[in-house]
């Protein structure tokens, strides 16, 4: 008798769960990456914020508190009909715990709204739209690397300051392109300047010449590009062609990162002022990051890749100190812990979910200026994350106590 028992207590602690493991749902922590990574976003985020992730996960560890750690990932292909079926099918049949990087505004709304009503947690690093921490905030969803706000304090507020006080916008006829434009019009307005116009134009357009020809008969000083990725390379290409910069009009590229500068080049690119919250030449640690992620991918990170990797390292980081992965004290973690780590240091999160941290003002190399390969920003000024972003309580936010 006494031997069965022993076998069976033998057995029984050969198979136990670890106590740690055993707070972890399904027995492992699984991240999803949904974002575009086959059109006009490919390079904004695209693949690249898949190894991104990978790498966090590595210098994790590979497990918390016991439990291993999964990416997963999806093309949506810019449209929240399919986002939404993805992200659907991840929360109820694939137990992914949280989803991440959510490239394109309308698909970053659709997802977070389902997430808020599954309760699980998102973490939005390519998407910019403001109304994430706004009317469509959640207190399951967080804004990691950017958002219109900070592009337009950062590059329009720059451009104001120079004295481009007249302008006219080439939107993307979404809401990402919608909030650039409204966030850059008010900081324009305030400082005293005018908008003469504005045109929309469907995303992955390839022909921009009656919206340039638009804005070049404007007579506006500044021409906004209210756009990102392949749009705003293809916007720029066309607008030298016909002679808007020779002409004596400036180009504002609202949303423009090291990914778009490389796919342009610095002949076509150079002098365009632009806003990151990271530049992988920026200090030590930046540098020993870009240098990793290079050797997996041949490039170095922007902003939206090396915030993913934020993203998920912090998100992590929640888990293990809520010793769990329930939603609502991940949550809880990842309100209340500063960021710091290669994207940013002394970061923190607004009870809208924001993530507030310093942007860098940056105007890229002429060619003759570049001294290494990718070595294509030259440094103006640091924007302060309080003011770069927007207060919480300004933010029209319903869970934010007024």
């Amino acid at each position: 008798m006494r031997v069965l028992l022993f076998a069976a207590a033998a057995l029984l602690a050969a198979t136990a769960v670890p106590a740690t493991a055993a707070q972890i749902s399904d027995g492992k922590v699984k991240i999803g990456i949904l974002n575009d990574q086959s059109g006009v976003y490919a390079d904004f985020g695209g693949k690249w914020s898949v190894e991104a992730a990978k790498m966090a996960v590595e210098d994790f560890g590979g497990s918390v508190q016991g439990a291993p750690i999964e990416v997963v990932s999806a093309d949506h292909q810019n449209k929240p009909d399919i986002a939404s079926n993805i992200a659907r099918q991840w929360y109820d049949t694939e137990q992914v715990d949280a989803i991440m990087e959510l490239t394109t505004s309308s698909v970053a709304l659709a997802v977070q709204g389902l997430s808020k009503e599954k309760k699980k947690i998102d973490i939005v690093t390519g998407a910019a739209t403001t109304d994430l921490t706004g009317k469509q905030c959640s207190p399951y969803g967080f804004h990691w690397a950017y958002d219109t706000h900070s592009q337009a304090v950062g590059t329009g507020g720059e451009l104001v300051k120079q004295g481009g006080d007249t302008w006219f916008f080439i939107t993307v006829d979404y809401a990402f392109g919608y909030s650039l434009e409204e966030q850059t019009t008010q900081f324009i307005k305030s400082h005293n300047g005018k908008v003469l116009g504005s045109v929309r134009y469907p995303l992955g357009a390839t022909d921009y010449s009656s919206f340039l020809l638009q804005a070049q008969s404007s007579g506006a000083k500044i021409v906004g590009l209210a756009n990102a990725g392949l749009d705003t390379t293809n916007s720029i290409k066309q607008a030298a062609e016909f002679g808007i910069v020779a002409g004596g009009q400036r180009l504002a590229a609202l949303l423009f990162t090291l990914a778009e500068v490389h796919g342009l080049g610095l002949q076509a690119a150079q002098g365009v002022v632009l806003t990151e919250g990271y530049y992988w030449d920026r200090d030590d640690k930046s540098r020993e990051f870009a240098d990793r992620f290079f050797k997996r991918t041949g490039r170095m990170p922007n902003m939206i890749q090396a915030g993913t990797y934020s993203a998920v390292l912090q998100y992590l980081k929640a888990v293990d100190k809520a010793k769990t992965d329930e939603t609502e004290a991940v949550a809880k973690e990842l309100h209340e812990m500063p960021v710091n780590d290669v994207f940013t240091a002394n970061g923190k999160v607004l009870p809208n979910g924001r993530m507030v941290h310093d942007m860098y003002l940056y105007q890229v190399k002429k060619p003759e200026e570049s001294k290494k390969d990718w070595d294509y920003y030259t440094y103006l000024a640091t924007i302060p994350g309080d003011e770069a972003f927007m207060k919480a309580e300004e933010s029209g936010c319903p869970l934010v106590s007024k």
